[in-house]
């Protein structure tokens, strides 16, 4: 695994000398049998680092819910690494997870947090595969599938890995059905993000 790391590192490591960092930086790789596309519009951000989370990350879903990659395989036609208003999405035109860039890039959390977010996205993308029709009424049911999923996928983990997973699947499973699936924002959202993306560039 550490081979992998290591060219990694080497693909996309840090700009040579003279290099610009100012256009985003698109990279398309293959993991674990799913398509990624990673588009990076932040220098302060590795692309490698970003990827091998990534890959540590479906690694535990492969580990400890296998069928769940699979549907992955099957359901998606890929996953897709960039700034966004949330830590994931699917985005039903496009037939794409979205994962977040700056929440890959964190290592104050393990990869299961990250992993929980790609299985719950996984969910949408399985329901929309089914050809299931949705209604705005029927957005809290799905909600809780997703999440129900997640707890799952949580207690399958090693105790050390899946508690945060599972304290935060069960939290969101007490709520109602505005709390479990909240009206954004996306506005609001989007001013933030950029607010933070100046903030990390200054």
């Amino acid at each position: 695994m550490s081979g992998f790391f290591d060219r990694l590192a080497a693909m996309f490591g840090a700009p040579a000398a003279g290099e610009s960092t100012s256009a985003p930086k698109t990279v398309r790789t293959t993991l674990h049998g799913v398509p990624v596309e990673v588009i990076n519009t932040r220098s302060d951000i590795a692309t490698a680092d970003v990827l091998a989370r990534l890959d540590e990350s479906l690694a535990l879903i492969g580990t400890y819910q296998p069928w769940r990659l699979a549907h992955l395989r099957r359901d998606i036609r890929g996953i897709r690494v960039e700034r966004f208003a949330c830590r994931g999405a699917f985005i039903p035109q496009d037939n794409v997870i979205i994962t977040e860039l700056t929440f890959l890039a964190r290592r104050d959390i393990t990869a299961a947090p990250v992993a929980s977010s790609i299985l719950h996205e996984g969910v949408h993308a399985r329901v929309h595969a089914m050809g299931v029709y949705r209604t705005e009424a029927e957005l809290p049911r799905e909600e809780r599938l997703c999440r129900r999923a997640e707890l799952a996928f949580g207690q399958a983990l090693p105790a050390e890995l899946g508690a945060s997973v599972v304290e935060r699947a069960m939290a969101s499973l007490s709520l109602d059905d505005r709390g479990v699936a909240p009206v954004v924002d996306w506005q609001e959202a989007q001013r933030r993000q950029d607010a933070a993306d100046r903030n990390a560039s200054t």
